[in-house]
């Protein structure tokens, strides 16, 4: 995600002042007298550079928006204005970990940052305080929220852009924009929460296909050389909380996965991430039970038409409901597609490149 211009406009809602670090920011009034437009531009171009052996570069830059009341973030549209953006994310930076935000961005400079973790250092403990304010993949145009809710813009926040470039599509410059509408507060809007729930890939070799990789150990190890440590760590996280083994987990070409629910909420809207190899990905509440019931089923996945689903009727959760993900997906693409086939076959599993998979469902919802 990246863009911000220089303004204020109409009083009591928002207030941005000047240049941030690394990126400009601006407000202008929109066609709604509550509504107030953000748009979020690094001030300079940046060249992605893949690590070693990589073929992917996630990068982070900081802003101070200076914003002077709490706010709702009603829509938002990311202009990634070149093809090697593979996803953005804007997070949400709290006055606590501002310090930290700050030594990380090296004066404008930014950091890179693969993984979910926002900034550096802060351990993963720090995933929910630096909450997902916006998300732009491939499909996506201008991302209006379900009525009635809105995503919590807190006074005095700062943020941080993740944009993950694929370097299989280029590797030219790239400045991005994001333009946000924001209302005050005060609006009678639901928060909107969103919960991520992924399911770990194990996806073999396709049958007659062979080499190095297509062992899953030295398929992890490559992962750690490109992405370090913690990244193949991360998968064995996601196979433990799944009930599986983290050393043989059960291989093929769906995953699944079941998460538990808070109770008191309405399920709004859902998502549905992964990457060139994903086909479907199917949603579920309360699977294997006689309630079983199918919130989503897209059997047609394309990564370069991904969206969100808003439900017609919002969907009550209880306390012990579970959701069920599951993902499927045709490895035989990787020998086909013009972005993959020229890569060494490999077992696929969770990875923050490209060539890797994901299989992760965005469920938002609101408090009933």
């Amino acid at each position: 995600m990246t863009s911000r211009s220089a303004r204020l406009v109409l009083a009591g809602i928002l207030v941005v002042t000047g240049l941030a670090t690394g990126l400009i920011a601006s407000v202008a009034g929109a066609s709604s007298p509550h509504v107030t437009t953000l748009t979020l531009q690094s001030n300079q171009s940046y060249k992605p550079v893949a690590p070693a052996g990589a073929t992917d570069d996630y990068h982070c830059t900081l802003i101070n928006p200076h914003l002077k009341s709490n706010s709702f973030i009603t829509s938002s549209q990311f202009f990634p204005n070149s093809v090697e953006v593979h996803h953005a994310i804007l997070f949400e930076v709290p006055p606590a970990l501002a310090s930290a935000a700050l030594a990380a961005d090296h004066n404008g400079k930014g950091w890179t940052c693969f993984g979910e973790t926002a900034l550096p250092g802060t351990g993963l403990e720090q995933i929910s305080n630096t909450p997902w304010l916006s998300a732009w993949a491939p499909g996506h145009g201008n991302d209006i929220l379900p009525a009635g809710t809105g995503v919590q813009f807190p006074a005095g926040s700062m943020v941080v852009m993740q944009e993950h470039y694929n370097l299989l599509r280029g590797d030219q410059p790239v400045r991005s924009k994001l333009t946000l509408n924001l209302v005050p507060a005060s609006t009678p809007l639901k928060p909107l929460t969103l919960t991520l729930m992924p399911a770990p890939p194990d996806i073999p070799c396709p049958n007659g296909v062979t080499g190095p990789l297509c062992d899953r150990a030295a398929s992890l190890a490559d992962t750690s050389s490109r992405f370090g440590g913690d990244a193949a760590a991360f998968v064995g996280v996601i196979e433990n909380i799944c009930g599986r083994s983290t050393d043989s987990p059960p291989s093929g070409n769906t995953t699944s996965c079941s998460w538990g629910v808070r109770g008191g909420q309405e399920i709004v809207r859902l998502g549905v991430h992964m990457h060139l190899l994903g086909r479907g990905m199917k949603i579920v509440l309360d699977p294997g039970t006689p309630g079983a019931r199918t919130l989503l089923n897209v059997t047609n996945y394309d990564f370069n038409y991904q969206r969100s689903y808003t439900l017609k009727t919002p969907v009550h959760a209880n306390h012990g409901d579970r959701i069920g993900v599951t993902c499927t997906y045709d490895p035989t693409l990787r020998q086909e597609l013009p972005q993959l086939r020229k890569l060494p076959p490999r077992y696929v599993t969770w990875g923050d490149g490209s060539s890797d998979e994901m299989c992760l469902a965005l469920i938002q919802t609101v408090h009933a």
